[in-house]
């Protein structure tokens, strides 16, 4: 017994590892038939699962095309099998997919969408209007199109033809966030020239006997860095007359940052601050979220600096944005914030909006005039002890996208000396012309 045992033993070793090898081929066999009798439809959902949950385009194209050698006409699965040739920069193969869906099935909005972004992301923009225009027409409210060919105007500085489409698509999605913040993006580039006349008439209860009236008459122009608007403001108070020129320009930087500069300069120092200054840096931030943070400076008697920043939200029909003004001084922090809310009714320059705030702003024309009041001691902005509270409502309007109207009403519980308060209403009308 002892004699024969290896050989008993060394038969049982070699037996194993053939059977192994064996039940290795059967799974593999049994694993490609049930894949060979997978529908197209099943197929199609191991591809995106390859694709997105295991990141391997390889295996997702290798699937992809089983299917479709079951179902040769299903178009998803093709425009599917176009997007993974563009996203592994197979562009001509790509083109290819794309191009015979589109003959097969003109006007599909999917293969359109797929397809113009393809030429979008390669630098060809006047090919990928070309492409999702058939698109568009077939599918007069596909906001994907849509918005595409927004981006595509935009990216060509067509920012007119890029607003247009803009209000088209919101005729459609009126709540559409992104198209909203988009259009109040380039709105100001969407003409070559606005001019524009505003005129404030405020009302004191108890702190002066005479109103005070401001107004200003400003021409803007679309440049090659963005808009830049040229601005002459009038002021009466106490019978004295002042004209303050300034300059606001919002260069843009790119996509998703842009710029505010501005300054001024007048020769009264008592009804307009001598010099001002402002800068922000505002982002276009993602889910129709931005934001800002800069500086304004004025000089009267003496300079001060505020600080700046806000966050902003577009959000359905409305925007809704909060800031703050931070002025230091060598003994306080003096500070303001405000809400303001719109609702908008139609495009970019068709809203309601209310305001409301604690605190000075030196963006506002009636509170930059007062700051001076006394060499600041009446209402400055670094008075730390002397508070305020205000609200606005206004309303804008605009007539074919080039006549814009609008009016405000404010009114302001001021304490412009210790334990003394008084009321300041406002009432406030504009227009403006793009032409």
């Amino acid at each position: 017994m002892k004699h024969h045992l290896p050989n008993l033993v060394a038969g049982k070793i070699s037996f194993f590892p053939s059977f192994s090898l064996l039940l290795f081929f059967v799974v593999i066999s049994a694993n490609l038939h049930a894949q060979d009798t997978l529908s197209s439809d099943e197929l199609f959902i191991n591809a995106r699962t390859a694709a997105f949950d295991e990141d391997d385009y390889p295996k997702a194209i290798r699937i992809t095309k089983q299917a479709l050698e079951i179902s040769p006409d299903y178009s998803d699965i093709r425009i599917f099998l176009g997007r993974l040739y563009t996203w592994t920069d197979e562009v001509a193969l790509a083109r290819k997919e794309f191009d015979r869906v589109i003959e097969t099935n003109p006007g599909y909005e999917d293969a359109h969408l797929a397809y113009g972004y393809l030429e979008y992301w390669n630098d060809n923009p006047i090919r990928s209007l070309e492409i999702i225009q058939p698109g568009i027409d077939k599918n007069p409210g596909s906001k994907s199109l849509m918005m595409l060919k927004a981006k595509i105007q935009n990216n060509l500085e067509k920012f007119t033809e890029a607003n247009k489409t803009l209000e088209e698509l919101l005729v459609f999605h009126p709540k559409d966030s992104e198209a909203r913040a988009f259009s109040q993006k380039i709105k100001d580039l969407s003409s070559n020239n606005q001019i524009g006349i505003d005129y404030d008439f405020v009302y004191f209860d108890e702190r002066f006997s005479d109103p005070w009236h401001l107004a200003s008459v400003s021409y803007g122009r679309r440049t090659g860095i963005g808009s830049v608007t040229g601005r002459l403001n009038y002021a009466n108070r106490f019978t004295t007359n002042g004209v303050q020129f300034e300059v606001d320009a919002y260069p843009r930087i790119s996509d998703t940052f842009y710029a505010y500069v501005s300054g001024g300069i007048s020769e009264n120092g008592g009804i307009f601050p001598r010099y001002r200054a402002g800068f922000s840096l505002y982002a276009n931030l993602p889910k129709s979220f931005e934001a800002d943070a800069g500086f304004r400076f004025l000089s009267f008697s003496k300079s001060t600096w505020i600080y700046t920043a806000s966050v902003g939200k577009y959000y359905s029909n409305y925007w809704f944005n909060l800031r703050t003004y931070l002025t230091p001084s060598n003994s306080s922090l003096s500070k303001s914030i405000s809400l303001t809310v719109r609702y908008y009714l139609a495009g970019a320059d068709d809203y309601l909006s209310l305001r409301v705030g604690s605190g000075l702003s030196p963006d506002r024309p009636e509170n930059y005039i007062l700051l001076d009041e006394n060499n600041n001691v009446i209402g400055s902005l670094d008075q730390e002890n002397l508070k305020s509270s205000n609200i606005n409502l206004g309303y804008r309007k605009s007539i074919n996208q080039s006549n814009i109207f609008s009016i405000d009403l404010s009114a302001e519980n001021q304490e412009y000396a210790l334990d003394k308060k008084g009321y300041q209403f406002t009432i406030g009308a504009g227009f403006t012309k793009r032409f």
